[in-house]
């Protein structure tokens, strides 16, 4: 097992709608300290197979921080990992866990939100909602598109916290059965009003696609819209990972200029600038061969990550300097590469000297 996972015992399974569970899980005194959660953040639960094992998903947090660490899984089809858990954890029950990981989180509580949600994509976005309610002072939109009415998640819990907050919450729910799916030019026009707030966008993909395109439109700027994506995870995250080789660079190699070999890589130690949690520190001894996350931890600095394959966003940092490359990439788009966010463990260095930020 990964030193860094916790067996957490279920409290609690919460059936939210036919299709959709809520599992709220008891923290151990000694995993307290490392499920610290930031609202909008994941969990990589290990679910048990007789096939391979065990089955690594990441599944959101519904709960916001400082509530009982809780997420909700809703099943897919075909999904064996969300049909596991539906049909058979219970009260009781343990399941092996990793700390909260993921960036889809707000950098400031008082900010003005617009949030959209399509299907389960509604739960990091009542994290964040909930979250903002409690501790900011900023006013929340919230766009909630399901199929019908029965597939609503928390649907009794939007209109409590609407009702609580009438001057800060608002909620619109859009639904197929009645309004078909939303076009481009809807989402747009319900953004439009809303062009100063900050943009959170989680569902399906084609949801999300037409979202971020409308968005656009409107010239929002990247630092104000954020997008969730969801992978299944093809490694195991719980056990002994094998090194990455041989796979195919998704960064543009590094300019003339620098010592790097046929590779693109680096060829000797290379100084690195890091900041972590307020914290900068310096090496100078960055085996060019080694990714960024395993030299981290060879350093005992407890870097972020959840997969170590390239499949989540969970060990994502902003590169300031610098250029690394990266072995293998699964889920930041161009978009998030210009604006220089690289994966940290799947990151060779490709400069004499890189500086980056996990803020």
């Amino acid at each position: 097992m990964a030193t860094d996972s916790f067996l957490l015992p279920v409290r609690d399974v919460v059936k939210e709608t036919a299709e959709a569970h809520s599992i709220v899980f008891e923290l151990p005194e000694d995993a307290k300290h490392a499920f610290q959660p930031k609202p909008g953040q994941f969990l990589t639960v290990a679910v048990p197979s007789d096939r391979d094992g065990l089955a690594a998903r990441c599944y959101s947090l519904s709960s916001a921080p400082g509530d009982p660490l809780t997420v909700t899984v809703k099943r897919t089809v075909d999904g064996y990992a969300s049909n596991w858990i539906c049909d058979n954890l219970r009260p009781g029950d343990t399941l092996r866990v990793l700390p909260p990981s993921g960036i889809f989180t707000p950098a400031d509580l008082d900010a003005d939100f617009l949030l959209f949600a399509g299907g389960s994509g509604v739960t990091p976005i009542i994290s964040i909602a909930r979250s903002a309610l409690r501790e900011g002072t900023g006013r929340i939109v919230v766009f909630y598109a399901n199929r019908d009415e029965r597939s609503v998640i928390f649907a009794e819990e939007w209109a409590r916290l609407a009702a609580e907050h009438p001057d800060r919450l608002q909620v619109v729910h859009w639904l197929e059965s009645v309004q078909g799916l939303p076009t481009g030019e809807q989402l747009k026009a319900f953004a439009a009003d809303h062009l100063t707030y900050d943009a959170f966008v989680c569902g399906p993909a084609p949801f999300m696609k037409a979202t971020v395109a409308a968005l656009k439109e409107l010239e929002f700027p990247r630092a104000r819209r954020h997008q969730e994506k969801f992978a299944s995870l093809g490694g195991n995250p719980f056990g002994d990972i094998a090194p990455v080789e041989e796979a195919e660079a998704e960064v543009p190699s590094t300019s003339s200029g620098h010592r790097v070999d046929g590779t693109g890589v680096a060829q000797q130690p290379v100084t690195l600038e890091i900041e972590l949690d307020g914290t900068t520190t310096t090496y100078d001894d960055w085996d060019p061969g080694t990714p960024m996350l395993d030299f981290l931890e060879s350093k005992g600095v407890k870097a972020p990550y959840s997969c170590r394959e390239g499949e989540c966003s969970a060990c994502a940092f902003r590169l300031l300097e610098g250029e690394v490359k990266m072995v293998r990439n699964d889920v930041l788009e161009q978009e998030d590469l210009d604006d220089g966010i690289r994966l940290g463990c799947q990151s060779l260095p490709t400069t004499d000297t890189v500086r980056g930020t996990y803020s």
